[in-house]
């Protein structure tokens, strides 16, 4: 039931049901938007480039709509699973209540795409009749008793005795995904937390011993195949790993995306002698790879890479600049996107190459003929290093490309986008989560007035708002990953899971640096490095914009 003195409002079986009617005619509003929006973009049958650019506001506030519809049935689907075990508790009842209650606020009263742009319902074309048909009895007592005081002062009076530790809103998993989760957090409590700031601090690497422990743990096999050496779990085990060690560092959870990226790129699209030469080694650690794939002045524009690799005998000689690339100068093996074929314009002349390099120092950061680059400082998402690249006729072995096939490098990265962004989308989760508990642990340490400041409405308010969309964004990112795992098409879920999460994140940063008032800016405390580590989240594996394009394309095509 619901907190005390307000278990007898309402049932947990009628909460669920209201939360299920008020899905469903958000659903009916987001299918009238996504046809009054297509009908601006529309020209002779077919959508129009010059119109779809031009209404970009309204398209990509179609994506958020849509998210925010899907991410509140996935709300409603994991109480009523809860309900059916008997472990809904009051923690989650609340979380229902007050996410449902805010959310719907925000698609009657305008969406927050960031913070200065807001989508409303008008600008997506629906008129009056439109949005009062989607006000059902359900909507309407969400908005009037969802997110009320009395919600909030009752969540946050069980939050002020939560353990820090614990995630909010994270029940439901199977046995083998909570053992892992448990056995990841004691190692990311050991040997992360307690030295992740200073790594941020002095901008060090990762040291090796913590690489050693995590590959002993499985993180960089994971979801590799059992023959080639891996776990072969699913992406939902792949999220809680990610998730739990970003909440200690998102260096550390970053980590595990570079062997995904890799093993996802190799499974797909290698030949059956590459996968059994590289994979065993991705999964045991052995080898460490690296994703070098930007160019300058290029960013989400794959189509105009202009690195080259030219066939020169038993070699490709690429000749080109790359840029944000992470942790190039430890790694072992490059996943290096170029130009095989300059007179196919486009993604069709793409390949991908699998390219060994030995391993750097910082003295010494590519000791290898035809390679060199320059670290770029960056504020945060530190602790792997970001490089600019470039080739001088850097030689690779004809028989490293992938697939042995040219021009299939866009079609074999396009494979990977699905897990790369669920991943995303699970290593913001868990920066939420770390800035939820040291926001929460401030709040109850701190004294002011002669009592903590947790005591105080507006600071208790932050922390409630954190754990409830931390609890939407996790179970949005949950669902994509068993979507992923069940073998269904899911670019549009784990694009909506990285485009809410990635929000999250960096509102939860955001707010617990408010939360730390003048400490809060003090680089000294770690909640500092928080908040730079989020902003990255919104920018990389597709950004904000891009993500809600790629959404919104998917919607009004009608391929969804």
């Amino acid at each position: 039931m619901l907190a005390e003195g307000l278990a007898t409002e309402i049932s947990d079986e009628a909460l669920i049901e209201r939360a299920r009617e008020a899905v469903s005619a958000i659903d009916g509003l987001a299918v009238r938007a996504k046809g009054a929006v297509r009908e601006r973009l529309v020209v002779d049958g077919k959508i129009d480039p010059t119109r779809l650019e031009a209404e970009q506001h309204a398209v990509h506030g179609l994506a958020w709509l849509s998210t925010y519809a899907e991410a509140l049935r996935q709300l409603a689907d994991y109480a009523a699973r809860l309900s059916d075990e008997g472990r809904l508790t009051a923690v989650e009842g609340l979380i229902v209540r007050v996410g449902f209650g805010e959310y719907l606020a925000q698609v009657f009263g305008g969406i927050p795409m960031n913070q200065g742009e807001i989508i409303r319902l008008a600008d997506l074309g629906l008129d009056e009749a439109n949005i009062a048909a989607a006000r059902s009895e359900a909507v309407g007592w969400f908005l009037s008793s969802g997110n009320t005081r009395e919600t909030r002062a009752a969540l946050a009076d069980i939050l002020k005795a939560h353990d820090v530790g614990e995630p909010v809103g994270a029940l439901g998993l199977d046995e083998t995904i909570s053992a892992m989760r448990n056995e990841i957090h004691r190692f990311a409590e050991a040997e992360v937390v307690p030295y992740a700031h200073d790594w941020h601090l002095e901008n060090a690497y990762i040291p090796m011993d913590v690489v050693a422990k995590m590959s002993e743990l499985g993180v960089f096999g994971l979801t590799i195949p059992e023959n080639y050496g891996g776990l072969e779990l699913g992406k939902e085990s792949m999220c809680v790993v990610s998730e739990e060690l970003s909440r200690a560092y998102i260096g550390v959870g970053s980590l595990g995306t570079r062997s995904e990226i890799a093993a996802e790129l190799i499974l797909g699209g290698g030949t059956e002698e590459q996968k059994a030469h590289w994979l065993p080694k991705i999964a045991s650690g052995e080898v460490l790879p690296t994703a070098v794939f930007t160019e300058p002045n290029t960013g989400s524009d794959l189509a105009s890479l202009k690195t080259r690799a030219t066939k020169d005998g038993d070699v490709y000689k690429v000749t080109g600049n790359k840029t944000w690339i992470t942790h190039p100068v430890r790694a072992d093996l490059m996943t290096l996107l170029a130009r095989t074929n300059p007179e196919d314009p486009g993604y069709r002349g793409l390949s991908m190459l699998l390219a060994e390099k030995p391993r750097g120092s910082d003295d010494n950061p590519f000791p290898a003929d035809g390679m060199s680059g320059g670290e770029i400082e960056v504020l945060g998402y530190r602790g792997m290093k970001e490089y600019e690249i470039a080739f001088d006729e850097f030689e690779v072995p004809a028989g490293s490309l992938l697939g042995g096939v040219e021009g299939q490098g866009f079609k074999q990265l396009m494979q990977t986008f699905e897990s790369a962004r669920i991943q995303t989308a699970a290593r913001a989760v868990g920066v939420a989560q770390c800035a939820f508990e040291l926001g929460l642990r401030y709040a109850r340490e701190r004294i002011q007035f002669a009592k903590p400041i947790v005591a105080f409405p507006r600071v208790a308010d932050k922390l409630v708002m954190m754990a409830v969309e931390i609890a939407i964004a996790r179970q949005l990112t949950y669902f994509s990953a068993r979507q992923k795992d069940s073998g269904r098409r899911c670019d549009l879920e784990a694009g909506m899971a990285k485009l809410l999460a990635a929000r999250v994140a960096w509102a939860a940063a955001d707010n617990a640096v408010q939360i730390h008032g003048g400490n809060g800016f003090a680089l000294e405390y770690p909640i500092s490095r928080v908040l730079c580590d989020a902003r990255i989240l919104n920018i990389f594996e597709g950004a904000g914009e891009i993500q809600a394009q790629v959404i919104a394309r998917r919607l009004l095509d009608g391929t969804n």
